[in-house]
């Protein structure tokens, strides 16, 4: 039996390739300061990011602006050099560039930090009046928009505000850019990107130094073997059945990709007792075959069954080589999503332009993934998590700006103003949700595993690039289609009612904020019933185990569990998942044997082979095959138990290695429950900053950090129950009960930490403009919840069919991550933002908002001379062209009681510096107070 046979447990098993020849203290050292430094360089983007955005807001502070653009391109770069410096590290012994690049993207990330600070530090310090957002677009005031035109002053703009201004009246532009950046892309990165990489064996496990050591010693026996298992009902000495078996061998052995080929009519020891069953390796010519020249062998197998006897082929590349590709999985959900969006706007071109949009910017994305592979290796699920995860998010972010677009043309407002007003509050609102999952993806390079970095790195790119795409292209888009975004309307009985009713019914009471009231109404009740039943579907995730998939968790019509299940039945379900043992020794050293002899009467094992030694004569291996299966509990005690106590306590024990399938899987879920936590904190804690900058109120981001836990980890007590219990598992496309895959949770946390945010992000920005404007939480909440309560069902059931069509594929460990994926966007939609979140604003009341740190003092307007005391006045600072500050003052309609009003043109007239509340962006609102 091959060392790559045994070792070959499923790719996610094994992690950090590193070769044995490097120097393991350099390597170490490079990759604890890579860890540090990526961590520190991400910690530069955030605050060079928030530099960014305060320093924007503030007039003439080029220098702020100009730091923080600097710390946001050293933290890019230094995350960048942290990401790949595992690669780097595998140069060789005494390089030393394991800690070389770390101390490059170290030096970067300092820079990014200080450079940040200095920005944010010189924002805040600046005198000069603040300049009103352009993101807020509420109405108002009459006279205000002709005093600005009289005096000369132009209404402020941001930088979003512009990028959709420019992408509108440049759509032709920024279509074309778009089409020929995508099909270069494409071009490149699908004809010559990088193959995928499912090699994540190795690491500084004892698993993985017991593989390095059979590399080193026993290099022939690198190659991957199948096995052919063997059933006969009558005994393999039939002669019917003799000559069906005789006949595979050989065709077996003609293959140009097998090597010489060992019968069981010759080698008694690979035979059952009662002649019934019997076994044999194939071992393959080299290690470069690939699956689809196995997948001859896995058919001509199974047609050379019949006559009372069963063959089947198992083995790594056999499971491989008979997983038949993803499917129509992802068609499905783009048709799901689809008529979704037909239905929440009731347009077929409104459905058409987040699609699009989405679909553009996965082609890109997905290109830019194989091409990045390069650099930072991914495997080869990391398309279809990219495809999954840019499609829903893509289409989600689109969703968001075509809505806002749509309610300012109901507004009145013209194609272009309805655009720009989209891309400067729902794009701003889309591009910190964006970031967010960014950076909760980046949290998995705390893990320390390659897989998971090149998995967050590959997840990441399609991101972002739906994220541009929602910010550049979708304007563009609008640009074509103007008013006739509501052509081909789905026709609806209740809109013509509502159209005949007038105004009345749009002063009608919707559902969502009917129950708010309901929610308010009662709010400690809703809060502790939705916290109980959050906290009771997270009960299950106590007794999650992780593992890996195998071939008993495999469809029962393959040939590699057929092959699992007939040699289980004639050797023992432990043959599947042997232990290596393996250690150096002087060639005049102590004999082995001991050792052998005390692993073989522990309990657990069913036997253990003689030992071998190598042909340089500096290493001795042999293996024990347990008692129970891969994905038996026990044999998780078996390994802990022969390496706590049996081997130590061995004369000669302590040299040896634990290694194989079982110990990697071991190995790998104990480093996971040990980096975890860590990997939470990191994301927890950048989300609830980028939360902060957004909204202004540690109270909210608490809030979203505490509440999202809690959905998550629902999410993972309905994974368990369904994949591990077995409840609705069969129903749901999983053969049997089986552990979570290891790098399941992993994935998972990031992704809907991120996902969570977004909807926080949305609603509690819709909360937030109420509140500036009416100052009542209760108000704004139901508001809020009203206004933004359609779009996010809409967006949460575009990713729940999303990830519920990874149901339709082959691949478990997919499966299992769509599904809680699913699960946790459900609860989040429902429980969370429609129980959750409005039961536990109502109770916190004011301290919603609360936010550290002195307060801009709120100035009351001093009515101008010549004016009735009852004159309403209404005051608003802007920047003129020149740079100069003017406050415009106009009227209101006064009360009724109020009587003639005097003297009521504009007028314009310098003031003093003045700082304002903070509205939910961050930046100042303009002050409305009326006189006495």
């Amino acid at each position: 039996m091959s060392v790559r046979h045994v070792l070959a447990a499923p790719a996610a098993a094994h992690a950090s390739v590193r070769p044995l020849a490097a120097d393991a203290h350099d390597l170490t050292t490079g990759r604890l300061v890579g860890t540090a430094a990526a961590l520190l360089a991400l910690a530069g983007v955030v605050i060079g990011g928030l530099a960014l955005a305060r320093s924007t807001g503030r007039i003439g502070n080029g220098n702020g602006k100009r730091g923080a653009l600097v710390a946001l391109v050293a933290g890019l770069i230094g995350m960048a050099v942290g990401v790949v410096n595992p690669a780097v590290a595998d140069g060789g012994p005494g390089t030393g560039n394991g800690v070389l690049g770390g101390a490059l993207a170290l030096v970067l990330g300092l820079i990014a930090a200080v450079l940040g600070r200095l920005a944010l530090t010189r924002s805040r310090r600046t005198g000069r009046p603040p300049r009103p957002p352009a993101r807020i677009r509420m109405k108002e005031e009459q006279g205000l928009e002709e005093a600005m035109t009289a005096t000369g002053t132009n209404p402020p703009g941001g930088t979003l505000e512009g990028l959709g201004r420019f992408c509108f009246r440049r759509r032709r532009l920024v279509l074309l850019i778009w089409l020929i950046g995508v099909i270069a892309v494409a071009f490149a990165g699908f004809g010559y990107g990088a193959a995928p990489d499912n090699d994540f064996s190795g690491g500084d496990s004892q698993s993985a130094k017991a593989q390095q050591l059979m590399e080193k010693h026993f290099p022939k026996e690198q190659g991957d073997r199948l096995t052919l298992a063997i059933k006969a009902e009558k005994g393999i000495d039939d002669p019917a059945a003799k000559q069906r078996i005789e006949k595979a061998l050989a065709d077996l052995a003609d293959s140009p990709v097998t090597g010489p080929v060992t019968s069981p009519y010759q080698d008694k020891s690979l035979v059952t007792e009662d002649r019934r069953i019997a076994r044999t390796t194939i071992p393959l010519s080299d290690k470069g075959v690939e699956k689809s020249e196995v997948k001859p062998l896995v058919d001509m197998v199974k047609e050379a069954s019949g006559d009372s006897v069963t063959l089947a082929l198992g083995g790594y590349m056999a499971e491989k080589a008979e997983t038949p590709p993803q499917g129509p999985a992802e068609s499905v959900g783009l048709l799901a999503a689809a008529v979704i969006l037909f239905i929440a706007f009731g347009s077929l071109v409104a459905m058409g332009l987040p699609i699009a949009t989405a679909l553009l910017a996965i082609v890109g994305g997905l290109a830019l993934m194989k091409l990045v592979g390069h650099l930072v290796p991914a495997p080869n699920f990391a398309l279809t998590f990219g495809a999954m995860i840019g499609l829903g998010v893509g289409i989600d972010y689109a969703l968001f700006i075509v809505t806002r677009y749509k309610d300012g043309l109901g507004e009145g407002d013209d194609p272009e103003s309805a655009t720009v007003k989209a891309v400067a509050t729902a794009g701003h609102a889309v591009l910190f949700a964006g970031t967010t999952v960014v950076i909760a993806l980046m949290g998995l390079l705390v893990m320390g595993q390659r897989l998971m970095t090149g998995l967050a790195v590959a997840t990441s790119l399609t991101v972002l690039v739906t994220m541009i795409a929602a910010l550049t292209l979708l304007p563009a888009f609008l640009g074509f289609t103007g008013h006739k975004i509501n052509s081909l309307r789905l026709p609806r009985r209740a809109s013509r009612r509502n159209q005949s009713a007038g105004a009345a019914s749009r002063k009608r009471r919707t559902l969502a904020e009917r129950w708010a009231g309901v929610v308010q109404r009662r709010p400690l009740v809703a809060a502790l019933a939705a916290g109980g039943i959050l906290l009771m579907l997270a009960a299950p995730v106590l007794s999650m185990r992780l593992s890996q998939p195998d071939a008993s968790v495999q469809p029962r019509d393959r040939s590699s569990y057929i092959s699992y299940e007939i040699l289980s039945e004639g050797f023992g379900p432990g043959y599947g998942a042997p232990l290596v043992f393996a250690a150096e020794i002087d060639p005049a050293g102590a004999d082995p044997r001991p050792v052998v002899e005390a692993v073989r009467e522990t309990e657990g094992i069913a036997y253990a082979t003689p030992p071998r030694v190598s042909e340089d004569g500096r290493a001795v291996t042999f293996l024990a095959f347990p008692t129970t299966g891969y994905q038996d509990e026990a044999t998780t005690h078996v390994v802990h138990r022969l390496r706590d106590d049996v081997l130590p306590g061995t004369p000669g024990g302590d040299q040896v290695l634990v290694g194989g399938p079982n110990a990697g899987t071991v190995d790998t879920a104990d480093e996971v429950g040990s980096r975890l936590p860590l990997m939470i904190m990191v994301v927890v804690a950048m989300g609830m900053v980028l939360l902060i900058a957004l909204v202004r109120s540690v109270t909210i981001a608490l809030q979203a950090a505490v509440m999202n836990l809690l959905s998550i980890g629902a999410a993972y007590g309905v994974l368990v129950a369904v994949v591990q219990w077995g409840w609705l598992g069969a129903a749901l496309g999983f053969p049997a009960a089986m552990p979570v895959t290891t790098w399941t949770p992993m994935m998972m946390f990031p992704i809907l930490f991120g996902l969570s945010m977004d909807y926080q992000v949305f609603l509690i920005s819709r909360v937030r403009e109420e509140y500036e404007r009416t100052g009542d939480t209760r108000a704004a909440v139901a508001t809020g919840l009203a206004r933004t309560a359609k779009v996010i069902t809409a967006a949460a059931a575009i990713m729940i069919a999303v990830f519920t069509t990874s149901l339709l594929g082959p691949d478990v460990a997919v499966k299992q991550g769509g599904l809680g994926m699913a699960v946790a966007v459900l609860i989040d939609a429902t429980i969370v933002r429609m129980i959750f979140v409005p039961a536990v604003m109502e109770l916190c009341g004011k301290a919603n908002w609360w936010m550290p740190g002195p307060r801009a003092p709120r100035t009351t307007p001093t009515a101008p001379a010549g004016t009735r005391e009852d004159r309403w006045i209404t005051s608003r600072t802007v920047s003129s062209s020149a740079g100069t500050s003017c406050a415009i003052t106009g009227t209101r309609p006064p009360p009724a009681d109020a009587g003639p009003a005097i003297g009521t043109d504009v007028t314009a007239h310098p003031t003093a510096p003045t700082t304002n509340p903070a509205n939910q962006f961050g930046h100042s609102t303009s002050n409305r107070s009326s006189g006495p």
